[in-house]
């Protein structure tokens, strides 16, 4: 139980991880390069503060206190007010302090400034180790001024001096220099990975376009040399795939035009017979045989030589539905948008796709219901009956060629078996996909998904 659990928890850590993390090529990247750049930074910034700052304040501390002892030193004992008054003097031309004396006054104690102030405890302990009397220290800036407040024998000696005697300017200067070197570097980086993305995201545009059969314009290799390749080899693919299509094609119109010859001729012979029930028979058998090569060359030819057109599929699908009400069939459509998109597809395919499974759905079932909706990516069309629908176990094997659930192959029950597969096939060559289901209406459920 506790290597489960513990295996249990470490795959929730990975998965919190692999959700924090970007997503994208280009985030992943980018955080490759800041990573490192943010840890020397901030490795940089607490060596500086902690070596650097921290000994330089010490000392700025420790001269200051010097200077206050000194004056202390000279004030002990008192002078005449006459030499008081040169000695203020100098301190304040010479070492930059202002110092007033209240005789008879007696040091008042005030709250302890907070620990985390490391210039004013510095000069604490400075003053404590160089003075070596009663002391304050005003925590409250005024002027950008400090006031110190020692303890004489016969009065208090108040010390006003600038916090530049305390502070130094390279923290900042320092700071500045950290913080514009990494925005110049992280504004580097971010212009470098896009200039290196750019290619991978044109290439994949291209390879997503080329799969959902609506071409790709000419891309020319570019970026790394690894992205070149890939390019380069993609084209060729493109190039390759594009040729076996073309050939095909040609070859079936060939195919298309001798198998139609000599079926041209018979036709021709039985007219010229007496009409007898072994000529209607003929004429039925030559009948069924175009039928059967036209959906054999439908389903080897596809719908490639057919350009790409924006369309409402919500008037389509309306056309195609009345076109399949005319026998008196029960067909329903509930359209779940409240916009109308136009979708870029191959209409003729399409309608074809869509009149198959509708086709396929009325020969078993006496209700069908079509529904239409778009999410943010995809159309979604799906086709409902109230028929005996499909096993799971042959769902798959449907969209297989020439598959059929009657084996008896009676045209009568059933068609070539191409139907499904034609229209899975044309589905697909869109970039989308067709699954079957359990239908709301208890028979079989077909989902066409074709993206925006």
């Amino acid at each position: 139980m506790k290597i489960l659990g513990k295996l249990y928890w470490t795959e929730k850590a990975k998965h919190r991880i692999k959700n924090i993390l970007p997503q994208t090529l280009f985030g992943r990247a980018l955080l490759i390069i800041v990573t490192p750049l943010i840890l020397m930074q901030a490795i940089s910034t607490f060596v500086f503060f902690d070596r650097h700052w921290d000994t330089m304040t010490r000392r700025l501390a420790h001269t200051l206190a010097g200077d206050i002892a000194f004056i202390v030193d000279s004030l002990t004992p008192l002078p005449q007010q006459l030499h008081l008054n040169q000695i203020f003097l100098k301190a304040d031309d010479i070492l930059h302090i202002r110092l007033t004396y209240s005789p008879e006054e007696i040091l008042v104690k005030k709250k302890h400034f907070p620990q985390w102030d490391r210039v004013r405890k510095s000069l604490r302990d400075a003053l404590k180790e160089r003075v070596r009397r009663p002391f304050s220290i005003d925590t409250i800036k005024k002027d950008r001024r400090i006031k110190i407040k020692v303890q004489l024998p016969q009065g208090l000696l108040n010390v006003n001096v600038h916090e530049k005697r305390l502070y130094s300017s390279t923290p900042y200067i320092f700071l500045m220099w950290m913080i514009g070197s990494s925005l110049v570097l992280f504004a580097i980086a971010i212009i470098f990975m896009r200039n290196q993305i750019r290619p991978i995201r044109r290439l994949a545009i291209a390879a997503r376009s080329f799969g959902m059969g609506r071409g790709s314009s000419e891309i020319k290799p570019s970026g790394a040399k690894e992205v070149r390749q890939a390019t380069q080899a993609f084209r060729q693919m493109r190039e390759r795939i594009s040729r076996q299509l073309a050939q095909r094609t040609e070859m079936l119109a060939g195919v298309s035009h001798d198998l139609r010859t000599p079926l041209t001729r018979m036709k021709l012979q039985i007219e010229m017979l007496e009409r007898t029930p072994e000529t209607r028979e003929l004429q039925d058998d030559i009948q069924e045989m175009e039928r059967m090569i036209d959906g054999y060359l439908t389903f080897a030819r596809g719908e490639g030589s057919e350009s790409l057109s924006k369309i409402n599929l919500t008037s389509l699908i309306e056309e195609i539905i009345s076109t399949e009400r005319r026998d008196g069939s029960s067909i329903n459509f509930v359209n779940k948008s409240k916009t109308k998109k136009s979708v870029t597809l191959r209409p003729q395919a399409i309608k074809r796709a869509i009149t198959n499974l509708i086709i396929n759905s009325k020969k078993y079932a006496e209700t069908v219901r079509v529904e239409l909706e778009y999410n943010l990516e995809h159309a979604v069309i799906t086709i409902d009956d109230n028929g005996p629908g499909i096993t799971p176990e042959h769902r798959d094997d449907v969209f297989k060629a020439f598959f059929r659930l009657d084996p008896s192959r009676n045209t009568d029950t059933g068609g070539t078996g191409l139907g499904l597969t034609i229209a899975k096939d044309i589905v697909q060559s869109h970039g989308g996909d067709l699954l079957l289901s359990e239908a709301s209406l208890g028979g079989l459920r077909a989902t066409i998904t074709l993206p925006l």
